[in-house]
């Protein structure tokens, strides 16, 4: 199976299936002498994981990492960083009536098609378990993006239809006030409303999606590549590539299509000797580069596809029709558990865009501290 690495300078490589013994990641590229623990991959690790509130999936997962290699005293060393988390809380039992009959909204039917093969339990390398390596992987992006004074923060802006207010708050306020609520949602009244939503759905057996707005800040302009490489095109790639998400948009989004040139385009202004965007409805990035206002994107995140209601689909066994019940342990909502997934996801493309501009002073900056410890 090809398509499991992504990114050109900080590459990042996930293995394993969702009921296999353990899921991981391996990442190569990070600068040596970047301070990194098992403490800080943990601590974003505990944010994905499942069974931490009354709206996920009731499956039980520590999630403990341990760091396999790349990192000495503390400090990572230039050379690859491997790092696993065993599963421990495992039951495949309501998959094996499952493996004949592919399940509405999942990838089994295709994985059967293309590879004549594949591993029912828990939806194996399609479950939306193999984004724990993700989150892995982006903790030591986060770590990277640190030190070049680059903070990303995601948060649900809606759910079930539920629309949060706009949010102006600064990032590190956005975080703090997510936290206390299981949607992650800034807006305490939307907040509850979505949680009360999320229990009348689960008695209908039914599930809801939403939308995720991830935000960056701290970005210099002139990160990216133009052309193919645009920093919002790998922004794209990187966000789509999340199952679950079935549409991406940057800054104004696809509401620039209603919109007038006079509308969309953000005058410049100068600012402490500094040119800025007056408005930021291009997202922070204009042909492929940043432009030095906050990058902001949102993913519209389906509704969980395993749902307790009986659902047609085939048996490819005998070639039939037939009707199945879903059940298993699954989240009623996923954008909730996608915030750290998506920060994750644009961490990485920050972090590989940041080493592929070594023009950039922020980068020149990270560098120097990260080889010579300045």
């Amino acid at each position: 199976m090809s398509g499991n690495t992504f990114g050109t300078v900080f590459r990042v490589t996930t293995w394993g299936e969702s009921h296999g013994p353990a899921i991981g990641v391996v990442v190569d590229g990070c600068p040596s002498k970047i301070p990194l623990s098992e403490a800080d991959i943990q601590k974003e690790l505990d944010r994905r994981r499942p069974g931490q509130s009354d709206i996920s999936t009731p499956r039980k997962e520590e999630d403990a990492v341990e760091i396999l290699s790349g990192v000495f005293e503390g400090m990572t060393t230039g050379t690859p960083i491997s790092m696993i988390v065993w599963n421990r809380n495992v039951d495949s039992s309501p998959y094996e009536r499952l493996k004949d009959t592919p399940r509405p909204g999942h990838a089994d039917y295709p994985y059967e098609v293309k590879y004549g093969i594949r591993d029912y339990r828990g939806g194996g390398r399609a479950s939306a378990r193999e984004t724990v390596g993700r989150v892995a992987a982006g903790a030591v992006a986060k770590k990277m993006l640190a030190e070049a004074g680059i903070d990303v923060v995601a948060h649900v802006i809606e759910l079930g239809g539920i629309r949060a207010c706009e949010c102006e708050m600064t990032p590190p306020e956005i975080r703090e006030r997510i936290e206390e609520t299981p949607v992650r949602c800034a807006d305490p009244d939307a907040a509850a409303r979505m949680v009360e939503l999320i229990g009348e759905v689960r008695e209908q057996k039914d599930s809801i999606g939403g939308i995720v707005e991830i935000m960056a800040t701290g970005v210099p302009a002139g990160v990216g590549e133009p052309v193919f490489d645009k920093l919002d095109g790998d922004l794209a790639k990187a966000l789509m590539s999340i199952g679950a998400v079935k549409g991406v948009e940057i800054g104004a989004g696809f509401g620039c299509a209603t919109m007038r040139g006079s509308e969309m385009n953000d005058a410049f202004l100068v600012s402490d000797g500094t040119v800025v965007p007056e408005t930021n409805n291009a997202g922070g990035i204009l042909g492929g580069l940043s432009t030095g206002a906050p990058i902001v994107c949102r993913i519209a995140v389906k509704p969980t596809p395993s749902i307790a209601s009986p659902q047609k689909t085939a048996d490819i066994r005998t070639m039939s029709e037939t009707t199945i019940t879903i059940q298993g342990r699954h989240d009623p909502t996923i954008p909730p558990r996608m915030v750290p997934v998506a920060e994750a996801m644009v961490a990485i493309v920050l972090a590989d865009h940041l080493l592929r501009d070594r023009g950039s002073k922020s980068v020149k900056f990270l560098l120097n501290r990260a080889y010579h410890g300045d």
